[in-house]
């Protein structure tokens, strides 16, 4: 079965071939670790830690409930650009309306991945093998238990765009439609921020530049502040549709903020490999928003997010078109001399290497993108 999943996501293939990848090795690009030891092997002896342990970290100060900014994809072009450029320069997230989606289809979907979850421990890793980052994840597994639990952490689906499952069994239709619908919007929004910040976006020439995946997560919150336990993967945008009211909470650059979408609407976060694009125009969220759920009804919550994000063997690097080189890279001899350059403000980097070390160190308190500033 795992040779069967790994032609079938050709473009996220675990370049070592195996259902448990080994950690990664050192990156050999210059200059991009030199001042990290230090933190890599506070990292190496947290990840021997059990995974019941909790971590206390130090309190930040939050800042206050932000209103969410409102875009409409129906307004003109140039609206669209001026909101969007506001809300991604100032926030990093903002609520999307007049979107195709309907909300039937978001509900069937949601029904389709709660299917999910009430399958066995031992159906969840037969139908989805782990294949990271592809697969069934639950973190009590890191721990080699015996039973799964939620307790020590989430428990994950991540599915690529076709939600392929190696079971004929499972029928995830409205799923699978969902977020082919949820995919082509996030591409539409890649390609608005691209034209409102002037970075070049990749998937304009070549589609298989970019990918997407939809993470469908389980979890319980008890408290106002949700726990930092969450996975995190790099990515461009995140989209979730909003079946129905709901308070997250989010980590962005400017501390934690809360946001409270409105009804049928689309939250959009962008991440960090956007503001890597963007030469740090673009605010990022860290990681997913997390659903407050103090005082609901029903604690559990089942939440689906749709990442637009890149092939696991890509570079991340700023995409404007006029940088200096700043490692020694020659400027283009065509531009004009008047044309100000910007300066590069991010090294190029591995994703592979850093969607690893983000997804596994669950480490939440630091800047992962603070090692590759230049």
């Amino acid at each position: 079965m795992t040779s069967s999943a790994h032609k079938h996501h050709h473009h996220l293939q675990n370049p070592y071939g195996t259902t448990a990848a080994p950690p990664p090795t050192p990156s050999a690009q210059p200059n991009l670790l030199s001042t990290s030891e230090a933190a890599d092997a506070l990292s190496c002896l947290l990840h021997r830690l059990p995974p019941t342990l909790s971590l206390s970290l130090p309190t930040r100060r939050s800042s206050p409930p932000t209103t969410t900014p409102l875009i409409s994809l129906s307004d003109t072009p140039e609206t669209l650009q001026s909101n969007l450029l506001s809300a991604s320069s100032k926030l990093g997230f903002f609520q999307l309306t007049n979107h195709s989606i309907p909300s039937q289809l978001a509900e069937s979907a949601e029904s389709d991945a709660l299917s999910l979850f009430n399958l066995s421990h031992d159906e969840k890793q037969l139908h989805f093998p782990k294949n990271w980052p592809l697969g069934y994840d639950n973190a009590a597994d890191d721990d080699d238990d015996e039973e799964e639990s939620t307790s020590s952490g989430e428990s994950l689906f991540c599915l690529d765009s076709t939600c392929f499952s190696e079971s004929t069994e499972l029928n995830l239709t409205s799923l699978r439609e969902f977020t082919a619908q949820m995919e082509k919007l996030g591409l539409e929004l890649v390609e608005e921020l691209s034209c409102a910040f002037g970075f070049d976006n990749p998937a304009r020439q070549d589609p298989t530049k970019v990918c997407s995946l939809m993470w469908i997560s389980e979890g319980n919150s008890s408290d106002d502040r949700p726990a930092l336990s969450g996975r995190m993967y790099p990515y461009v945008v995140g989209l979730q549709y909003q079946i129905r009211c709901q308070k997250y909470s989010m980590l962005t650059d400017s501390g934690w903020t809360s946001a409270s979408p409105n009804l049928e609407s689309v939250l959009v976060t962008l991440g960090d490999i956007a503001q890597v694009w963007s030469n740090g125009k673009i605010k990022k969220v860290r990681g997913r928003p997390i659903p407050n759920l103090a005082g609901a009804n029903n604690s559990r919550c089942v939440l689906l997010t749709l990442f637009i994000t890149l092939p696991m063997d890509s570079t991340v690097s700023p995409l404007l078109p006029k940088l200096d080189g700043g490692n020694g890279d020659e400027s283009n001899a065509e531009d004009d001399d008047n044309s100000a350059k910007e300066e590069r403000i991010f090294n190029p980097f591995s994703l592979e290497d850093y969607a690893w070390r983000i997804y596994h160190e669950r480490l939440h308190s630091k800047d992962p993108l603070v090692r590759y500033r230049v």
